[in-house]
C-alpha cells in the first residue's frame, strides 16, 4: 500500500508519500516521537503547558465542589465555591492525617492541584501565570515543570515532617518557581541578575510577612518549596549555562506522566467512593 505525505516527527516539515526519510533533516517517516522529543522537537510548550497546569487545577477544584456536602448555607455566598475536607481528603489532600493515618504518600503530588476555596485558586493561578513563564523563559518548559512538580512535592515533605496536619494548594509548587529564580538570579549576577533576585526576594518577604499575618498558612510548605526550587534550579542549571537536553525533557515527560495517572487515578477512586455513599 503506498505512504500518504506525512509531517517529519523531528523537523516538522512534509515528507513525501515516495520519500522514505525527510529530505530535510534525514529522520525517517517511522522514527518515533521519542526521537523528536530528544531532539528538541516536539518538547514541551511554555505556553501550552501553563495553561494546561492552570485547566487541571481548575478541573480539581470543581471537581471538588461536586463531592462537597452542603448542610446548610453559611450566609457567606463565597460558601458555595468552598469545598469541605472530606472531599480534599478524597481528592489528595496531604498532611500528616492523609499520609501518616492513610497511608497516602501520593498526596504530596496530588495536594498541589487542590485549593480550598474561589479566591485560593484565584490568587494563586494568578501568581502562577506571573511567575511560570519567567522561569520557561530562563530554563526552559522542561526544566519549569519538573521545577514545579518535583519542588512542590518537596515543599509538602517539608511541610509533612514539621508536622502539619492538612494541607493543599498549588503554592509550594509556586514557590518553588520562585526559588529556581531567586538561584537564577544570585548565580547570573550582573545588573539582570541582581534586579531579578531583588524583585524575587521582594517576593518571598511578602510571603514571609503574608503567613505571619494571616492564619492557615502552610509556612512550612512554602519554605520547602523555595528550597526545592533552589535546589533544583542549581542541579539542573538555566538556559545561558546549558540547555535543555533529552534528560530534562524526559524527566519533565515523566513528570506528567506521573501527574496525569496519579490524578486520574485519585479522581476515578472518589468519585467510586463519593457514589458508594449516596
Amino acid at each position: 500500500m503506498k505512504n500518504r505525505a506525512i509531517l517529519c516527527p523531528r523537523c516538522r516539515r512534509l515528507i513525501g508519500s515516495d520519500e522514505a526519510s525527510c529530505s530535510w533533516c534525514g529522520a525517517s517517516r517511522s522514527a518515533g516521537w521519542w526521537h523528536a522529543i530528544a531532539r528538541g522537537r516536539g518538547a514541551l510548550d511554555g505556553e501550552w503547558l501553563v495553561k494546561a497546569i492552570i485547566t487541571v487545577n481548575i478541573a480539581l477544584f470543581l471537581c471538588s465542589l461536586l463531592l462537597t456536602t452542603r448542610r446548610g448555607l453559611t450566609g457567606n455566598p463565597l460558601s458555595l465555591f468552598t469545598p469541605d475536607q472530606t472531599s480534599l481528603l478524597l481528592l489528595g489532600a496531604t498532611g500528616t492525617v492523609p499520609v501518616a493515618e492513610f497511608g497516602r504518600t501520593w498526596s504530596l503530588l496530588t495536594a498541589n492541584y487542590l485549593h480550598g476555596g474561589i479566591l485560593h485558586i484565584i490568587f494563586n493561578m494568578m501568581a502562577l501565570r506571573q511567575i511560570a513563564p519567567w522561569v520557561t523563559q530562563e530554563f526552559g518548559a522542561s526544566r519549569m515543570f519538573v521545577i514545579y512538580t518535583l519542588g512542590g512535592v518537596f515543599g509538602y515533605l517539608v511541610s509533612l515532617l514539621a508536622g502539619i496536619p492538612f494541607t493543599i494548594g498549588a503554592s509550594a509548587a509556586i514557590c518553588s518557581l520562585i526559588g529556581a529564580l531567586l538561584y537564577f538570579g544570585r548565580s547570573r549576577g550582573g545588573s539582570y541578575g541582581a534586579a531579578v533576585f531583588r524583585e524575587v526576594s521582594g517576593w518571598v518577604v511578602g510571603l514571609v510577612l503574608f503567613g505571619l499575618v494571616m492564619p492557615g498558612i502552610n509556612n512550612w510548605g512554602h519554605g520547602g518549596g523555595i528550597i526545592g526550587g533552589i535546589v533544583l534550579g542549581k542541579l539542573l542549571g538555566y538556559r545561558e549555562r546549558r540547555e535543555e537536553g533529552p534528560f530534562h525533557r524526559y524527566l519533565a515527560l515523566f513528570c506528567a506522566g506521573t501527574t496525569v495517572a496519579v490524578l486520574s487515578w485519585t479522581v476515578f477512586s472518589a468519585l467510586a467512593i463519593w457514589f458508594g455513599f449516596h
